[in-house]
């Protein structure tokens, strides 16, 4: 199993490397990272993506792009905002989604891609109420969901996840600490604490990602019920 695991982990390696190499070649032609980003994860999905009937089960196997999963064929898939948020999922995750006979949506995360840690500063679009984290002049789209569950404010202090190399679009929310100005102290010295002693996280740690198969297989059903 361990050796299956490195091959996938060597496969997803130099797709990311292609990856990039396409993003590279893209600024050369003037088209932004964002304009692009929708094809590399269909690249990406036809790689690594699989479809398969097992049982009274369908199978599908794909790329999770920041919102939805894209299979192989190029079909997105929806994932529920919850569960997303509370699997804290980046992008470029590859996940595997059971369809089952009545309809129903289980998703699990089987190749979490190596993230870090950031920090940066929420921002509240005034106008379509959507959030976004700035970080090293850089913008990050993130799930209302996520700075909901955690009460985020426009101004407040994030750590989100993101790919360890490479772009991308979205990010995932792990802890909000309340505008600095008016937040305790020892709290605002323990959430910088946390962000500089692990910024880079190891996938195969399990306080990093949950290994549990109730945590990261919730069907479609249960999830109003989470937050």
């Amino acid at each position: 199993m361990f050796n299956k695991l490195d091959e996938l982990k060597e496969i997803i390696a130099h797709i990311e490397l292609e990856i990039n190499k396409a993003k590279s070649i893209f600024n050369e032609l003037g088209i932004s990272v964002s304009e692009a980003d929708t094809s590399n994860h269909d690249i990406k999905a036809r790689s690594v993506g699989s479809e398969k009937i097992n049982g009274d089960s369908k199978i599908i196997e794909g790329v999770f792009d920041g919102q939805q999963m894209i299979g192989p064929d190029g079909k997105k898939y929806s994932i529920p905002a919850n569960y997303c948020s509370k699997s804290k999922l980046v992008e470029g995750d590859i996940l595997k989604l059971t369809i089952k006979i009545d309809g129903t949506f289980v998703y699990k995360q089987i190749g979490p891609i190596e993230r870090k840690r950031v920090k940066g500063k929420l921002v509240q679009d005034s106008i379509s109420g959507d959030f976004k984290v700035i970080s090293n002049e850089r913008e990050y789209k993130t799930l209302k969901a996520s700075v909901t569950y955690f009460q985020g404010e426009s101004g407040d202090d994030v750590i989100i996840l993101v790919p360890q190399d490479g772009e991308s679009i979205w990010a995932a929310v792990e802890n909000i600490v309340k505008n600095p100005q008016i937040a305790d102290a020892d709290y605002q010295a323990q959430f910088d604490d946390d962000l500089n002693s692990d910024n880079k996280l190891d996938i195969n740690d399990s306080s990093a990602l949950e290994d549990n198969d109730q945590a990261n297989q919730i069907e479609s059903d249960e999830l109003d019920d989470l937050i």
